[in-house]
């Protein structure tokens, strides 16, 4: 899902030749883009052969401006600086509906039209998650660092107003998606799961964050905060190193870490037991999935990201996805972190043939025949 909005965001630019730029100075850009025309800041990514540019903003929206929409650029020596906190809230806020307003900890500023004890919840839950993420990584050896920008959450007070905002970004995604994270934008946006009347009755209130917690603590709430769990495990990601914003990073692994992760822990105010448990629903698509599983299905899992856009494979895809997460983790994490770190040095708007990406693969983990036996062998343990 994230993946597929990128591409379809940073097409003009792919296939065009691109190289990094280093510069921290500040570009200022004039853009014409359908009809009309934009001033923009940032610093510059990246710089394609053909004049095209990737911005990063101070809001951390990344722009993508192909040459025939660059009406104007200029760079001064001012050092770029993203905004603060404060600064990004507004931002974000004037780009929202009235009623909207923000609350902020540590790592994240939550943007919301429901009640302040639901973006404490929120605020509360994607804390514990970052803790939990990042000494995760750096225990497995993976040094990761804080987020250049402070990582925005837009909580919508009920689901048809999201649905609302989201349907120009998710177009026929939308009634089937709970919440999503725009590497785009770089915010999460998502709605009040106590909104809906199988969690709760409207007229009861909800007078703090531990209520929201029992409420979503319920089994049928599961897959929906689970969802809200994996967005947001996508939004550390790609914020603190492990991933790099439109760089070609496969689905298997992007998504296969974020589905590792999504299992709630509402259980601790603390820390997040969930990582590492076995995913039942995951788990159980994955065996249903072996009735019909091909022998080159790890192939063609790691060579290219198909099987994750057609909707007839996708289920298994992410299941599968799951499984090889979690026997990699599990039985090889030296290799794998290895692999990710390869992965993270990736530049944006390089895309990787399937050729490449399965030499890269095997490189690193081997004989595939080989590897799929042991992943086999791990998962009938389970």
């Amino acid at each position: 899902m994230t993946r597929s909005v990128a591409q379809a965001l940073v097409c003009a630019l792919v296939g065009a030749a691109v190289c990094p730029s280093i510069a921290r100075a500040v570009d200022r850009m004039t853009v014409q883009r359908e009809g009309e025309k934009s001033h923009i800041t940032g610093k510059t990514l990246i710089e394609a052969r053909d004049g095209g540019v990737l911005l990063m903003a101070p809001n951390g929206v990344l722009w993508n401006v192909p040459p025939d929409e660059l009406v104007e650029r200029t760079r001064d020596e001012t050092t770029f600086a993203p905004l603060s906190a404060d600064e990004l809230a507004a931002d974000v806020l004037r780009q929202l509906p009235q009623g909207f307003e923000y609350y902020k900890t540590a790592h994240y500023v939550i943007c919301y039209s429901t009640t302040r004890e639901y973006a404490q919840w929120c605020g509360s839950l994607f804390e514990r998650l970052y803790r939990g993420f990042t000494n995760f990584w750096r225990n497995k050896g993976f040094e990761l660092h804080d987020p250049e920008f402070p990582l925005v959450a837009i909580v919508f007070d009920d689901r048809r107003a999201y649905q609302a905002h989201a349907r120009p970004v998710l177009k026929g995604a939308t009634e089937a998606v709970t919440g999503y994270y725009s590497l785009e934008t770089n915010r999460m946006t998502m709605y009040d799961l106590t909104g809906t009347q199988a969690m709760r009755d409207r007229s009861e209130r909800l007078s703090t964050a531990e209520q929201v917690n029992v409420i979503l603590s319920q089994p049928r709430a599961e897959r929906n905060v689970a969802t809200v769990v994996h967005e947001a495990t996508h939004q550390i990601a790609f914020n603190c190193g492990l991933q790099t914003r439109y760089a070609d990073i496969p689905l298997w692994v992007s998504e296969g870490i974020a589905v590792y992760f999504e299992t709630p822990d509402l259980t601790s105010n603390k820390g997040w037991r969930g990582i590492g448990n076995v995913n039942a629903l995951r788990l159980a698509q994955f065996r249903q999935y072996l009735g019909s599983r091909p022998a080159d299905s790890i192939a063609t899992l790691v060579a290219d990201d198909k099987r994750f856009r057609d909707i007839k494979q996708a289920t298994a895809a992410y299941a599968e996805a799951w499984a090889l997460n979690y026997y990699l983790l599990k039985a090889r994490s030296k290799q794998y972190v290895a692999y990710l770190q390869r992965l993270a040095a990736k530049p944006p708007l390089v895309w990787d043939g399937p050729e490449k990406r399965l030499q890269e693969f095997q490189e690193v983990f081997g004989d595939l025949e080989q590897l799929n036996i042991d992943l086999l062998r791990q998962i009938d343990k389970l």
